[in-house]
């Protein structure tokens, strides 16, 4: 994994237009292999695998066993980055390397909405004008 490339927020309605190449992933033209999402812990498919709805789909993540030893509860909303891996007949994947509880911070889903728009305008949609 190159980690001179950023983590693209992406919402998982998003996913869908991430086009795949051998070097990476690219989303607007910005060439990437890490997606930075937000969303509510939704369900454990099984040890280290959990679902994550972020409001516009569902993406799956996959914990690193650094982030097995944290107690993770289902309703917890939460920020994670890691490696997305598009899958054709299944919901994307994201091989967890960060995970991060963000119960504390109140508008925490309306600012990240804010910030996906901001990020599409300034990197992703070179045609966006206002």
């Amino acid at each position: 994994m190159d980690f001179k490339l950023a983590a693209l927020k992406l919402t998982s309605g998003q996913m869908k237009d991430v086009l795949t190449s051998r070097s990476g992933m690219t989303f607007g033209g910005t060439l990437f292999q890490r997606a930075w999402v937000q969303g509510t812990l939704v369900a454990e498919i099984k040890k280290g695998y959990f679902y994550l709805d972020d409001g516009t789909g569902i993406i799956e993540l996959q914990l690193s066993n650094e982030h097995l030893l944290r107690n993770w509860k289902i309703g917890m909303y939460v920020m994670v980055v890691g490696l997305l891996v598009m899958r054709t007949s299944e919901s994307p994947l994201i091989r967890v390397h960060k995970m991060v509880d963000l119960y504390g911070s109140p508008d925490r889903e309306a600012m990240w909405y804010l910030e996906v728009i901001e990020a599409y305008k300034l990197f992703y949609d070179l045609s966006f004008e206002e």
